[in-house]
């Protein structure tokens, strides 16, 4: 294992402090219990949303704290939930009085402790609605999770979301509009190679020089199965057929296409990913409006790719060009 770390027991705490250091004055960065708000934080009169989610996924979620996305996120330990104390933190110290949304993805812990952190908050006073997020096609259940797990249209919905936030939309609508996000995304992902997380020193999965895992999710869990290495187009279509049936796309459809990489993935492939994939969609008959291409939520040093397609409407569009400045997703300001 190589990595540029000290104490694998101190990667997240030391993480944090240096991203307090990297965007001081866009964010805030609370210890014990440990949570990110964006710096302005309460905005008064405006619906507060939190996520938050094991680390290792980096800038999920820290990196979208800011204007016109999220007010707060938890971090865990690598791969593991954060606790409903750091929750309850992180909501009381955002809301405004407009009420808070929690985007939860779906896996377990997360689940369970949002759920228990929504209740205390409630109990303290705050208007908590919650919305899980469930987009990947890969699976209907995993080592982490009871059901499809939450992955690419995460990001989606909380740009989109903290943009109608932003705007001034109420708690009920922008849940609302989070449902819609999530039931209007899906996503597939595939891995070249397995990730190694620091306490465990070893990778989580093992791949021959020729081989790929297909439908893996983000905590370097194996995926649907292991295939052959096979070029970029075929990878493309092996990964977007699943994505177009399932919801399913027609013809005539405007889509947010998102490339994402899985943290050790050049963005030179991840452009050449695009290209197939955009040209996969035209065939079947999609506008692509919209791009977004990166790796914005990883699984540490894992070379691999997932694609997110969602359905677009007038709405969406406006809330997704809307102004964000966040340490990780910065435009329109």
């Amino acid at each position: 294992m190589k990595k540029l770390i000290n104490d694998p027991n101190a990667v997240v705490g030391e993480a944090l402090e240096g991203m307090a250091l990297a965007h001081e004055g866009m964010i805030l960065v609370h210890r014990d219990p440990d949570f990110i708000t964006r710096a302005d934080a309460p905005v008064r009169g405006k619906v507060a949303l939190v996520s938050g989610g094991g680390s290792g996924h980096e800038p999920m979620h820290g990196g979208f704290v800011g204007r016109g996305m999220l007010d707060a996120a938890c971090p865990g330990a690598v791969f593991t939930s954060p606790t409903p104390d750091q929750m309850v933190a992180a909501t009381m110290a955002v809301d405004g009085g407009a009420g808070v949304l929690h985007i939860v993805k779906n896996y377990t812990g997360d689940v369970l402790n949002f759920e228990m952190a929504a209740d205390l908050a409630r109990e303290a006073g705050i208007d908590v609605h919650a919305v899980v997020i469930d987009d990947d096609v890969a699976v209907q259940d995993s080592l982490y999770t009871a059901g499809r797990r939450g992955v690419g249209a995460t990001i989606l919905a909380e740009k989109i979301c903290g943009g109608a936030a932003e705007a001034g939309m109420r708690l009920a609508q922008v849940a609302e509009l989070c449902r819609s996000v999530n039931g209007a995304a899906r996503s597939m992902g595939l891995a070249l190679s397995a990730c190694t997380v620091p306490h465990a020193g070893t990778p989580s999965f093992a791949l021959g020089a020729d081989e790929m895992e297909f439908g893996i999710g983000i905590h370097g869990e194996p995926g649907r199965r292991t295939i052959k290495l096979a070029p970029a187009d075929e990878i493309a279509a092996m990964l977007m057929e699943p994505i177009l049936a399932d919801l399913p796309f027609r013809r005539g459809d405007d889509i947010l296409l998102f490339v994402n990489g899985m943290g050790g993935t050049p963005l030179i492939e991840l452009y050449i990913m695009v290209r197939a994939a955009r040209a996969i969609a035209v065939k079947h008959g999609l506008s692509v409006s919209r791009h977004l291409v990166g790796s914005y939520i990883t699984s540490l040093e894992m070379a691999g790719v997932s694609i997110t397609a969602l359905r677009l409407d007038a709405a969406m569009r406006g809330y997704w060009d809307a102004p964000v400045v966040t340490p990780a997703l910065r435009w329109g300001a």
